[in-house]
């Protein structure tokens, strides 16, 4: 990850509100394709958004999401579209059925572990207690 310390954002609930995607979620089952498919339809989060703008200029940041991998081009038109461009973005592979605290958990540590990491932002709190509890400095972003 370089020598300066990395800050890390996640993109949903942080940067894009897909609250408009979320009743695919109240069917059942689940309607995850129509849910990932309309993702470009996202509002963006000024906050989160200006919180990037202003770490970005001090740190190495990159992008973490529970997203799976097959929406990536997607989510990189999102970003781009939204002033967000040319940082890393880690995805969840496709098929990865982790629960999302585990995940990201084990995704920083192969991106360097707590030690190089300056601050993690993510909206859920399961995320971020999971986050400190494996000594990672987190921060619950409620936008």
């Amino acid at each position: 990850m370089g020598s300066a310390a990395t800050v890390v954002f996640d993109i949903d609930g942080v940067l894009s509100d897909g609250h408009h995607r979320e009743h695919f979620l109240a069917a059942k089952p689940r309607d995850w394709a129509s849910f990932f498919a309309t993702l470009g339809d996202d509002a963006p989060i000024a906050a989160g958004i200006e919180r990037l703008i202003e770490l970005r200029q001090l740190n190495p940041c990159v992008l973490l999401s529970g997203r799976p991998e097959h929406t990536r081009a997607a989510t990189i038109t999102w970003l781009e579209s939204n002033g967000i461009a040319g940082l890393p973005v880690y995805l969840r592979p496709d098929r990865d059925y982790r629960p999302a605290p585990q995940f990201k958990v084990e995704a920083l540590a192969s991106l360097g572990g707590p030690t190089a990491m300056h601050l993690v932002i993510d909206d859920d709190e399961r995320v971020v207690a999971a986050l400190l509890a494996a000594g990672y400095p987190a921060e619950h972003f409620t936008g």
